[in-house]
């Protein structure tokens, strides 16, 4: 309580039991007459109210302050009643307060709102009770406040609140929901009662300027949801006002100055104070958002003018959400459609794919230009419904076609019909230039007598030239559709592919055979060369040796440079004489595998003597030479004489190109069911262009000196011969200074079940 109601409080503790009004005071003290003239100016409002025997309430007096807020004076509010001044709603209000305090007998305190000349004001009241000397109360000292700013700034922080929390659970069900209509029948539910308002609603512009009303929140008996209604004073100036964004508040539509028509238009709708928002959505006018009181007026306030604006942007956001969803939906029908559409010919299609699968299939297996053809004719025309297929050939000077292949299901056949192009001109001249030919055609039948027919001619051509036609006839009035006919330019390019790959497969074959003979002439050449070469060979040998004796008997053999040109031609003769039994080797025709001598070699014990034998040569080249056998290495079965020559010849070739000062490694091992026999040098780098080449006759390392490193050129080939007699690969790996020659040989079954 404040200082000034306590002040009053003192008054009215002073004078009791007795209350004297300043017409009764005549000569009063001086503290009294303080008192007195505090009543009359204070801030707060001070009212009186008599308690008559039947329990009855009578105002006394009222302070000037409580005159000004209320309106009324003092003199013409004694002796009156509640529900003389006030609404009936208020009366009974205030007479429950006036009971309450009574009954209590204590002082009480408690907020109101009354309405004074139609004013809402907000009050909080003190009421105390005066008793007099038999301790009846008769009468109660009223202080009030009036707090109504207080309550309108209050109200405004509540409807900012509420605005806020009702915007976020708009945007919310707009993200959750892309459906209108539950969207905005929440928005006119709750925007409703907290703008106290009679009626709020949605109103949807139709193509004819009339609206409906799609959703709504009403207090009124009336309503109007569902309801097409035409506004007959609504012009295209109002359409336009609304669309660039302006809204329209009415307090009263009594007291607005509006047109007779339109204020008659909105009183039959019981609308008293109206306010409107536009809703736009892409620069087009929507609908409209309203608030409506019914029964009285109302000064609408800034805060419920912002708020039905932020709505009205929700609005347009959920409406334009709503619209692409409709969008989306007309699109997902119109495609639901097309692929109902397409599901006819899904099938085709499927058909089409096997169709080229089973072509493709088989230009690449059999390259069968008959066959091939043959079952495109039948497939094509089964597929395509055709009455009858064909494939007609040019002859080379292209003056003639054959119908090489045909299907039909009625006679005659036409296989084998030979047609002069210069009889056809207007056909022929359009398909010697790649161009399909599709037509509908009158002919004579039986029944009836005469028939319409669809055909399709499409040229067989690739880069080299144009071969044919693929002729398609079918019974029926509809001609042959854009799929169908790339169907048959997709077959026609298969035709092609198996017509040239078999021509050329038969032309290679005669090149083959051509190539065969050719190879068979050279190795024999080689043969007799070499068996020629070999007897003057055998001849000086023999005579070298024959000189050597000859020197001996005349002790002619101490001489420095006798036995240096004796050593020379012994050399020059074996090397010669090698040369011409690797040549002899290489040229010679693959012996049988029944000619071969397998032996089940142990590689733990029958190879460290042959790497062994190379030691003294790696230690003369300061090289080091290393052997590594996996533990447990499976039995071998091959042929022991040709093995013996490959690792021979290839640790003969590693010692030879291994630089001093590095490392050679032999492996033996089980990879992947494999055996494995590698040999590893470093020091030495082969270029991958040439890693393709080592394995030629007569080839040599660029890098490295051919007379330097001495031997027929014929090594490495034998070997790989060899290798591929045994059954087994070999290749060579290089990179990082290092080279491996990797053999492989398969597992033996029957050797392997012995070891377990």
């Amino acid at each position: 309580m404040n200082n000034q109601s306590e002040s009053i409080v003192e008054l009215t503790q002073l004078s009791s039991p007795y209350f004297i009004f300043k017409e009764d005071l005549g000569d009063k003290s001086s503290g009294e007459q303080f008192l007195l003239s505090m009543y009359d100016s204070v801030q707060a409002s001070i009212f009186v109210v008599d308690v008559l025997e039947d329990g009855d309430f009578r105002y006394v007096a009222l302070n000037p302050t409580h005159e000004r807020w209320v309106g009324i004076c003092s003199e013409d509010l004694k002796g009156k009643r509640p529900e003389d001044i006030l609404s009936p709603i208020d009366a009974a209000k205030v007479r429950q307060h006036y009971s309450d305090c009574v009954r209590f007998g204590k002082t009480i305190s408690y907020e109101q709102c009354l309405q004074f000349q139609g004013i809402p004001t907000w009050w909080i009241t003190t009421l105390t009770p005066l008793r007099d000397a038999k301790s009846r109360i008769y009468r109660l000292i009223g202080t009030s406040n009036n707090i109504t700013a207080a309550k309108q700034a209050e109200r405004g922080r509540k409807l900012q609140a509420e605005r806020e929390q009702l915007l976020a659970a708009i945007a919310q069900q707009i993200r959750k929901s892309q459906d209108l209509d539950p969207i905005l029948h929440q928005i006119v539910k709750e925007i409703r009662p907290l703008l106290e308002c009679d009626r709020v609603m949605v109103y949807r512009f139709q193509p004819d300027s009339s609206g409906v009303i799609i959703a709504e929140s009403t207090v009124i008996s009336s309503p109007l949801l569902g309801k097409n209604i035409q506004d007959p004073c609504f012009s295209t100036k109002h359409r336009e006002r609304y669309r660039r964004g302006g809204i329209q508040v009415i307090e009263d539509i009594y007291a607005a100055g509006l047109h007779p028509c339109q204020r008659d238009f909105l009183a039959s709708l019981q609308v008293r104070a109206n306010l409107i928002v536009p809703i736009v959505l892409q620069q087009n006018l929507w609908g409209l958002l309203i608030a409506q009181h019914c029964l009285k007026p109302h000064q609408w306030q800034d805060t419920e003018i912002d708020l039905l604006k932020h709505l009205a942007t929700q609005i347009e956001i959920a409406a334009q959400q709503a619209e692409l969803q409709q969008q989306v939906q007309n699109l997902k029908a119109k495609l639901d459609l097309q692929m109902q559409q397409y599901t006819a010919e899904l099938q085709k299609i499927q058909d089409f794919q096997a169709l080229a699968r089973r072509i493709t299939e088989q230009i690449r297996d059999r390259l069968d230009e008959t066959s091939i053809l043959q079952t495109v004719t039948q497939e094509l025309a089964q597929l395509l419904k055709a009455d009858r297929c064909q494939i007609e050939l040019y002859s080379s000077d292209y003056k003639l076609t054959t119908i090489a292949y045909e299907y039909t299901n009625s006679e005659p056949s036409c296989q084998g019909l030979i047609k002069h192009l210069a009889d056809f001109p207007e056909v022929y001249q359009r398909l010697l230039q790649k161009q399909p030919l599709h037509s509908m055609e009158i002919i004579p039948g039986w029944q009836p007598k005469l028939r319409v027919i669809a055909q399709i001619a499409y040229p067989i051509f690739d880069g080299q030239g144009i071969i044919g036609n693929i002729w398609l006839i079918r019974p029926t009035q509809q001609q042959f559709d854009e799929f169908e006919i790339e169907l048959v330019q997709q077959i026609a390019n298969e035709c092609a592919i198996a017509i040239r790959g078999s021509r050329l497969y038969e032309t290679t074959q005669t090149q083959v055979r051509e190539l065969g003979t050719v190879a068979g002439l050279k190795s024999e050449f080689l043969r007799t060369l070499a068996h020629e070469l070999r007897t003057p060979i055998t001849s000086i040998s023999l005579a070298a040796q024959t000189l050597e004796s000859f020197l001996i008997l005349e002790e002619l053999l101490d001489k420095d440079i006798v036995p240096q040109l004796l050593q020379i031609l012994h050399n020059e003769c074996e090397r010669s004489s090698k040369l011409i039994n690797d040549l002899l080797t290489f040229t010679h025709p693959q012996a049988a595998p029944d000619t071969q001598t397998l032996i089940a070699i142990d590689l733990q014990t029958w190879l460290p003597p042959i790497v062994e034998s190379f030691q003294e040569v790696a230690a003369c080249q300061r090289q080091q030479l290393n052997l590594n056998i996996q533990p447990e290495l499976p039995l071998l079965e091959t042929d022991i004489t040709d093995l013996e020559r490959i690792v021979t010849e290839l640790l003969n070739h590693v010692c030879k190109y291994t630089p001093g000062g590095q490392a050679i490694t032999v492996s033996a091992g089980l990879v992947a069911d494999m055996v494995q026999i590698s040999f590893h040098n470093s020091g030495l780098e082969i270029p991958a262009e040439q890693l393709s080449r080592v394995f030629e006759p007569f080839y040599h390392l660029t890098k490295n000196d051919s007379w330097k490193h001495s031997g027929t050129g014929l090594e490495l080939a034998l070997v790989q011969k060899m290798v591929k007699h045994l059954g087994g690969s070999i290749h060579v790996e290089s990179a990082a200074g290092q080279t491996t020659f990797i053999v492989k040989f398969p597992k033996p079954e029957l050797f392997c079940e012995l070891l377990y």
